[in-house]
């Protein structure tokens, strides 16, 4: 039998965002939501990404709530299980967890224009009915492989990086890592020393920085405790700091391009000494095209002598290895993808039917679009974190998220006070949106720097990053700004719903619990 549920608002995932959105709604006294998560426990991301050495690159007084600072941070740069233990204690803390409804993979979400409520439907066959849903899952949630040739044919162990296998023991193992991104940075130097061979496939190599972490001693963690002003003031000089990049990568001030890329590259030259080594990872595109990496191990890593670089393309992966363009063989006892999520090419993570029958993945056919990142044109009261261009390329998500959380509030706010029973982004709005924000898009280095990255489409539309400052977008989205929208108010809904009843007669001939049901 069907098991249903009824809630107001209805939050999908339980990273940053969907814990945020949870604490936030708990702090305005609304206590009618359910979060859904597919897996046995909080944290997203930071979950699911457990590999050997994985860590933020975001400075840790940052990358986390502005309403829940953390004077107990061990490092300046977070290690994944630091930042789990922080998203658990902000679940308990602030009593989401019995909101929390665990094992709930959602597998479609529907929405009814006559009753004015979203149909989400779990795979274990739940059905939840809500006023809104918010999805709070993520873009970097679906790990993306590589399209090589005989993949499945490959008789040893292969895994992601977002799905390592740590009942594997790569002791004395020849191992292949595929990809040079920010994973791949934080694994090879975390298993080089534990394999027999390493070869690392590089396709593009990125630009490096030095990491400038630092432990944090008890005697500063007091300090943190004891006056919080002192943490929030460094929380907001490293805003500052990083946000200054902006100003490089949005073409605003090329100079300062050029002044990392000068630092980078004397950076290579000091850590690697052989010039064929160096030569392979100097990159020719700008700085700021693809991620910026930050790492003080990578190059040492690469210069052990059971690491290699090999910069000849994969032709294809047989039984016992990857053969490259060349023709030559590399056997293998281990394949390690470290190639990243499929962000650009962004789907809803499930089956999202909105007004007039409109399917999400059919909408977003030709590249994802929404309005702030947050609402889309024929899906009422659906409300998206982290979604289209929201993403950055210089700064803390966290700040982002925050921003859209307190859109989607204001949402909610607006619409009991005006008795509306939705909202809905108007087409002309998101589209005009959307157009000066390609606009922007296309005089920055993710789109001039020559190079090919994961902020882009196949057909190299940027669907995943914003086109300017942080600070702007907090300001954008600091009120809901409900002119934008087209609404609907609760008394026409119910009309709506009266005509149709009266409209539905039962067949002379049915049961009484088909009626029951028409």
């Amino acid at each position: 039998m069907t098991m249903t549920a009824e809630t107001d608002v209805l939050i999908i995932g339980s990273g940053f965002a969907g814990l945020g959105m949870g604490i936030r709604m708990r702090q305005a006294g609304l206590e009618d939501f359910v979060i859904l998560e597919q897996a046995d426990g909080v944290g997203g991301t930071w979950r699911d990404n457990h590999y050997p050495g994985v860590a933020c690159d975001v400075p840790s007084h940052l990358y986390s709530f502005s309403f829940e600072p953390n004077p107990n941070w061990s490092r300046l740069f977070a290690e994944q299980q630091e930042i789990l233990r922080y998203l658990n204690h902000c679940a308990d803390k602030y009593g989401v967890r019995s909101h929390i409804r665990f094992r709930s993979a959602v597998s479609s979400a529907v929405f009814d224009e006559q009753q004015g409520r979203w149909q989400v439907t779990t795979e274990g066959g739940r059905v939840y009915h809500a006023r809104a849903v918010v999805s709070a899952c993520g873009g970097l949630s679906r790990p993306s492989y590589p399209d090589i040739p005989g993949i499945e044919r490959f008789r040893g162990k292969t895994f992601h990086t977002a799905r390592w296998d740590h009942d594997y023991v790569l002791d004395g193992k020849s191992v292949a890592v595929i990809g040079t991104g920010a994973s791949a940075i934080q694994v090879v130097p975390s298993i080089v020393g534990r394999v027999k061979r390493l070869e690392l496939f590089q396709r593009t190599p990125a630009w490096v920085l030095p990491k400038p972490d630092t432990r944090i001693g008890s005697q500063q963690k007091r300090r943190f405790a004891r006056y919080p002003w002192l943490q929030l003031l460094i929380r907001r000089c490293i805003y500052l700091l990083l946000e200054s990049r902006a100003v490089g990568f949005t073409g605003l001030l090329p100079s300062m391009q050029k002044r990392s890329e000068k630092r980078a590259r004397e950076y290579l030259a000091a850590q690697v000494h052989d010039p064929a080594l160096r030569a392979r990872l100097t990159p020719n595109y700008r700085i700021g095209c693809k991620r910026l990496l930050i790492a003080n191990d990578y190059y040492a890593a690469l210069q052990r002598d059971n690491a290699t670089v090999v910069t000849e393309g994969i032709r294809e992966i047989r039984e016992r290895g990857i053969v490259t363009c060349d023709g030559q063989e590399h056997a293998l006892d281990a394949i390690v993808f470290a190639t990243g999520f499929q962000a650009a090419e962004y789907m809803a993570p499930f089956a999202v039917t909105g007004r007039d029958g409109r399917d999400l993945d059919a909408v977003w056919r030709d590249g994802a679009e929404a309005y702030l990142g947050s609402t889309v044109a024929g899906f009422p009261n659906f409300f998206l974190i982290t979604g289209p261009n929201t993403g950055l390329g210089h700064n803390s998500m966290v700040f982002m998220i925050e921003s859209q959380i307190r859109y989607v509030m204001e949402a909610l706010r607006t619409m009991r006070e005006r008795g509306l029973c939705w909202v809905e982004v108007k087409r002309r709005v998101q589209a005009a949106y959307n157009k000066r924000m390609h606009e922007r898009l296309s005089r920055t280095v993710w789109a001039t720097g020559g190079c090919v990255s994961w902020y882009r489409t196949k057909t190299g539309k940027n669907t995943t990053l914003w086109p300017g400052f942080t600070f702007e977008f907090r300001w954008r989205t600091r009120r809901f700004d409900v002119e934008s929208y087209l609404q609907t108010g609760e008394r026409s809904v119910s009309e709506r719903a009266r005509a149709l009843a009266a409209s539905v007669r039962p067949a002379p001939s049915a049961p009484a619990e088909d009626r029951a049901h028409a």
